[in-house]
């Protein structure tokens, strides 16, 4: 019985680790992005994010833009560069519409 709810814990354990998904927000200012034209910029991060190395500014990003929208998100290739340094270095990618 108690082998059981140890091995029960560790599939549930592992489980929770494997399905752990990656964070997205979005800001939109004045009416948001009207067309298709996309600027994409990596953000640097060390220890977990606590860090910042090199953030991109939305601002600088938008060309002078009064409507967009900026869109912050760890993707598939951040999420393994920060499994691969174990948190040291944390990336994200902010890419804004206008």
């Amino acid at each position: 019985m108690f082998k059981r709810s140890i091995k029960l814990l560790a599939i549930i354990f592992a489980t929770s680790m494997l399905l752990t998904s990656c964070y997205s927000y979005t800001t939109v200012v004045g009416n948001g992005g009207q067309g298709g034209e996309e600027t994409t910029r990596w953000n640097h991060y060390l220890v977990y994010g606590l860090i910042p190395v090199g953030v991109s500014n939305p601002s600088n990003m938008n060309d002078g833009a009064g409507n967009y929208t900026v869109h912050t998100r760890q993707t598939f290739l951040n999420g393994v560069l920060h499994a691969i340094t174990a948190g040291i270095y944390t990336p994200t990618t902010t890419t804004v519409t206008k």
